[in-house]
C-alpha cells in the first residue's frame, strides 16, 4: 500500500515543529505519516531542520524532498534527507540504525524556522515581482540567501524602479491569503497561471492559490509554495542584479537589503 505523507505546510507555514511517525526508510530519506518540511518544489528549496527522537537524539536534516517511485513518479511520500556524515560512506539505511531510529517510531520534526521564514520572505516577494513585471515567468528558484525570477519579454527592466515598487508593496502592508480553486475553474481562467515551465498540480479537483490583497488584488495564482501572512513581514528585499538571459529572457535577482 502507498504510503501518503499529510503536509501540514499547506495550511499552516508557520508550524515550526509537529510529531511524527516514521513510515519508511529509505535511500530516499527518512518519511513520516505527517510533516512541517515543505519539499523542494515550485522554484522553492528544500527545508532543512532535525527530527527529534524519542531520547532526546537528534537527526540532522538537510534537504527535504517529494518521494519517488521505482519509475520515478513523485508519490504523496515527503523524504526528509538526513546530513551524513562527510567521513563515511553510509547508507541513509545504514545511519537510521547507526542512530537508533526504526519504522514506526515517533519523532519530533521541527524545522529550521530562521531558514524557512527567509524562504517565505522571498517567495511571497516573487508573488509582488509579478504584479510589478505583468510577463509570464519561464524559470524561478528560491533559496534562503536569494531568489530569482525568469521572465519571457524582451524589454528591459530598471533594477531601482522595480525595488522601489516592491518597498511600496511592502509598506501597504497587503494580506496574504492562502485559497483554492476547482480544476475547472482554473481551466475557465488559464492566465491565472504566470509560469511557462511549472504547471500546478492537478488530480485532487482542487488546486491551492495564494491571493494577496483584499480590496486591492495585487497577486492571485496557483501557487504550492510557503509565504509570509502579510507583505508587511517582508522586510527589506531588493533587486540586486538584473540579467539578460537570452533574446527573450530576463532575470530578476533578489536580496535581502544589507
Amino acid at each position: 500500500m502507498r504510503r501518503m505523507t499529510q503536509d501540514l505546510f499547506r495550511l499552516d507555514a508557520y508550524l515550526g515543529e509537529c510529531s511524527a511517525t516514521v513510515s519508511a526508510i529509505s535511500e530516499q530519506g527518512i518519511a513520516l505519516d505527517r510533516t512541517v518540511f515543505y519539499p523542494l518544489g515550485g522554484g522553492q528549496a528544500g527545508d532543512a531542520g532535525v527530527l527529534v527522537l524519542a531520547d532526546g537524539t537528534e537527526i540532522s536534516i538537510a534537504d527535504t524532498r517529494k518521494g519517488k517511485d521505482d519509475t520515478g513518479q513523485f508519490t504523496s511520500d515527503i523524504f526528509h534527507v538526513p546530513a551524513l556524515p562527510a567521513d563515511a560512506s553510509l547508507s541513509i539505511q545504514a545511519f537510521c540504525e547507526q542512530r537508533g531510529l526504526k519504522l514506526g517510531d515517533s519523532v519530533t520534526a521541527r524545522i529550521d524556522w530562521e531558514r524557512r521564514h527567509r524562504l517565505m520572505r522571498f517567495h511571497t516577494t516573487t508573488h509582488l515581482l509579478c504584479h510589478l513585471v505583468p510577463q509570464l515567468v519561464n524559470g524561478c528558484s528560491i533559496t534562503p540567501d536569494y531568489a530569482r525570477l525568469d521572465f519571457n519579454m524582451t524589454d528591459p527592466l530598471d533594477k531601482e524602479a522595480l525595488s522601489a515598487g516592491i518597498a511600496r508593496l511592502v509598506a501597504a502592508a497587503q494580506a496574504v491569503t492562502v485559497g483554492s480553486i476547482t480544476d475547472e475553474e482554473l481551466d475557465a481562467n488559464p492566465a491565472l497561471v504566470k509560469s511557462m515551465s511549472v504547471q500546478p498540480p492537478r488530480g485532487s479537483g482542487r488546486v491551492r492559490t495564494i491571493r494577496i490583497g483584499q480590496t486591492e488584488l495585487i497577486d492571485f495564482q496557483p501557487c504550492g509554495g510557503t509565504h509570509v501572512a502579510n507583505t508587511s513581514e517582508i522586510g527589506a528585499v531588493v533587486v540586486t542584479k538584473i540579467e539578460k538571459k537570452s533574446a527573450t529572457t530576463r532575470r530578476v535577482v533578489l536580496g535581502f537589503a544589507s
